[in-house]
């Protein structure tokens, strides 16, 4: 038979012949510690297809998905109507990124995204979430003309220079100074903003409602508070809704769990794509917009160049009306309120379990010191080698005995994030509480595999030293 494909080549037969290597060539090629790492911990998984909220490898053995690419998988993976918009897109044969005409696509991706947004006006599209919170600070500072942006401890907001320097985590800022001079404040502390803005410099505060490292929400009427001192100041607030927005935490954006708070700057990226083509998107005020665009002659003073491009403009759209149709946002909420209060019943049973807490589908398990003497030596066993091996623990059998893959929350914290695809219902809220109730049974028990691997992560720890 002909092959009718156009040229020579063939992509399903160049992963057939050498799909087998793809952990020798990344450590060849790209970041050689990543397959160093899966193999130490038992996640050099080769997982064959993906649908939904599941993967399943070369036996067929299907696997729970709780990570959706860390919030990328809003709608789990390969949903028929993106793939389908996606198809669509390319088969019109657009004149795509001429640069000097206005195609329809990001105009209609960016009326729908503001009809979410009522007291916003204007849409930029870049590439991904750090490119949203870029655009953020540059947009902040030339609209008040001030240099300094204030972000929270333990924040993350991307690993570009700009985004960096408003990151709240030394383990990602250590070797790349000299970044920008902005100024950390704690998480709710509305003095330390007082103090910060009495300074007169500072263009605005960048906040993750819902911090995405340990899963910890902003206190109630903080981000309002915030926001009225920070336009008392002329300064702007911020939300990074890359991670929480689009449905996450139960409401389309985290911010509007606060009455009153509309922030002057939202950056979205993540689940907007459906998984498919990287996007992220700024969302403004007029004002704000006006300022920055200010002529012709500054028309092109800030752009991206695959920003609003047709496949990822015709994803994003897919994405809204598929999260319209089967009510994405509503199941977030019921299905996390359910998957959070079964996890939270389970705190007075174990000991190591501290605390459960987060909104929607964004949840955060942490682990504590024990009270029981036998697992209170094993437990500082572990903390004197290094914070975080606990979570790293029980993350591991999650996935080797009851195919659920989860990860931490972040490096040295006792913290797992369960951050799944919107699209998850009763039955897998159900099989998760089933596999972390096992867990937590077999690391109580004071022996067994668990525990075995951790003395093997201690020593790992100990040798990374």
């Amino acid at each position: 038979m002909k092959d009718n494909r156009p040229g020579g080549f063939d992509l399903a037969k160049l992963l057939a012949e050498r799909g087998d290597e793809r952990y020798e060539l990344h450590a060849r090629y790209l970041n050689h510690q990543l397959p160093r790492m899966l193999r130490t911990i038992g996640f050099d998984r080769v997982y064959e297809r993906a649908q939904g909220a599941y993967f399943w490898d070369a036996d067929g053995n299907d696997y729970l998905d709780m990570l959706a690419g860390f919030g990328v998988m809003g709608l789990g993976r390969h949903h028929p109507v993106v793939r389908q918009a996606l198809h669509d897109v390319l088969d019109a044969s657009l004149a795509d990124l001429t640069r000097f005409d206005c195609q329809p696509l990001p105009g209609l991706l960016a009326e729908r995204l503001l009809a979410h947004s009522p007291h916003l006006d204007r849409v930029f599209f870049g590439n991904s979430g750090t490119e949203a919170v870029e655009t953020a600070l540059k947009f902040a500072r030339y609209a008040t003309g001030k240099p300094r942006i204030l972000y929270c401890d333990h924040a993350f907001h991307g690993l570009t220079t700009g985004s960096l320097s408003v990151n709240g985590e030394d383990g990602f800022r250590d070797g790349f100074a000299p970044l920008l001079p902005d100024t950390a404040i704690a998480l709710g502390d509305l003095d330390a903003l007082r103090r910060e803005l009495g300074r007169g410099d500072v263009a605005a505060l960048i906040v993750e409602p819902v911090q995405g490292k340990g899963v910890h929400a902003a206190p109630p009427g903080f981000l309002r508070e915030a926001q009225e001192l920070l336009h008392r100041h002329k300064a702007l607030l911020i939300a990074d809704e890359v991670q929480t927005g689009l449905g996450r935490t139960g409401d389309f954006y985290a911010y509007q769990h606060e009455e009153g708070v509309e922030p002057d700057l939202v950056c979205v990226a993540k689940a907007l794509s459906g998984g498919y083509v990287p996007v992220g998107a700024t969302l403004g005020k007029e004002s704000v917009f006006k300022r920055v665009y200010s002529s012709m002659d500054r028309v092109l003073v800030h752009s991206a160049s695959f920003g609003s491009n047709a496949q990822a403009m015709a994803a994003g759209l897919a994405v809204l009306a598929v999260m319209e149709d089967e009510e994405t946002v509503a199941n977030a909420r019921r299905t996390g309120d359910l998957l959070r209060e079964r996890l939270a019943g389970l705190v007075d049973r174990y000991e190591l379990l501290h605390e459960v807490r987060g909104r929607g589908l964004m949840i955060g398990i942490e682990f504590g010191r024990p009270s029981s003497l036998k697992l209170r030596s094993r437990w500082a066993m572990l903390q004197a080698a290094r914070k975080g091996l606990f979570a790293q623990m029980v993350v591991v059998p999650l996935l080797r005995k009851h195919r659920i893959l989860t990860q931490v929350s972040g490096d040295h914290l006792e913290v797992i994030k369960l951050i799944p695809p919107l699209v998850i219902g009763e039955p897998e809220a159900e099989r998760f509480v089933t596999a972390f109730t096992a867990v937590m049974d077999d690391a109580h028990s004071g022996g067994g595999l668990m525990w075995d691997f951790g003395r093997t992560l201690v020593k790992q720890a100990v040798a990374n030293r």
